[in-house]
């Protein structure tokens, strides 16, 4: 029995499962706070190069 408890307390197998979890999380919750921090900016940037598209398709449209 003694042996089994000293393998037991030993094994560290399933410590780095759970830093790999608390490593994700962590890089979870700083994705979120940089689209909550740039978020309007973001927005801005992706609905000009949008426009900027849709514009230049219909120039190659129209060239036809």
């Amino acid at each position: 029995m003694k042996n089994i408890a000293k393998r037991f307390i030993a094994d560290e197998s399933g410590a780095t499962a759970i830093e790999y979890g608390l490593v994700a999380a962590m890089m979870g919750i700083a994705v979120v706070a940089v689209f909550k921090a740039f978020g309007s900016k973001l927005t801005t940037a992706f609905e000009t190069l949008g426009t900027s598209l849709n514009t230049q398709t219909t120039k190659l449209g129209t060239a036809n």
